[in-house]
């Protein structure tokens, strides 16, 4: 998230100003590729007047306290889903609020924003107000939700996004005891994804569970490890239910 954002904040003419990582490598890296400053120690940064926390969760309260003692009156902002917005008061800011890109990202792959939708959110109307204009210059779709709402998206986001990833890989190891190649499966992946551009996800299901076909339910599950078997009949009973 810290290497994608801090790529289209420059893009969008809001390049930072210093980059902070618990490694110097870590913040070389994404200093050099932004061309600002870098360093693994808070008190060293830069003065600021708005500071993104891009951090794993299990570390953003902790850090959270360090930069709002050094950065007491700047505007403090962090990229979690699901950690509420009352996190960064809870540490010490005074200014605070939520900038939430929704999108996987990975520092090997630098995703552009354009289509991005951002999910905004601060402690005052003032604040709300500048994170739309900064949100805007990223992307096309800026969203303000409270953290209740953000929690639900997040949700929804391992729903949409990591556990597809983990079908695939299930699917993968599957192919591969069949010797059988997994890019078979990339064009019907790709328009299963395209289909839900232009039509509901209910009118996209296919398959023998939209169906109600048990007959070829049961051969698929006979085929399958028992693992595999549940999670087939699992997903199978909520397609049914869902298409009644």
């Amino acid at each position: 998230m810290a290497t994608s954002l801090a790529v289209a904040l420059k893009r969008s003419g809001n390049a930072p100003v210093a980059v902070w990582s618990r490694t110097l490598r870590s913040a070389e890296q994404l200093g050099n590729l932004v061309g600002c400053e870098f360093t693994n120690e808070i008190p060293a940064l830069p003065p600021a007047d708005v500071v993104i926390i891009s951090v794993v969760d299990s570390a953003l309260y902790d850090v959270a306290r360090s930069v709002a003692q050094h950065y007491p009156s700047s505007l403090l902002l962090h990229t979690a889903g699901s950690i509420p917005m009352s996190a960064l008061g809870d540490a010490g800011a005074s200014h605070y609020g939520v900038f939430y890109p929704m999108q996987t990202m990975s520092k090997q792959n630098i995703v552009p924003f354009d289509n991005v939708t951002i999910f905004i959110e601060s402690n005052s109307d003032e604040d709300t107000a500048y994170l739309q204009t900064l949100a805007s210059a990223l992307s096309n779709k800026v969203v303000y939700a409270t953290s209740q709402q953000r929690s639900y998206l997040h949700v929804a986001a391992i729903f949409a996004c990591n556990f597809p990833n983990a079908l695939y890989c299930m699917v993968a190891d599957l192919l591969e005891s069949k010797n059988l190649p997994f890019d078979s499966m990339l064009p019907l992946i790709d328009e299963a994804a395209r289909k839900v551009h232009h039509i509901s996800p209910a009118s996209a299901q296919t398959g023998p569970a939209k169906r109600g076909d048990h007959n070829v339910m049961n051969a698929h599950k006979a085929m399958l490890p028992d693992d595999l078997a549940n999670i087939y009949q699992l997903m199978s009973d909520y397609i049914i239910k869902r298409c009644k």
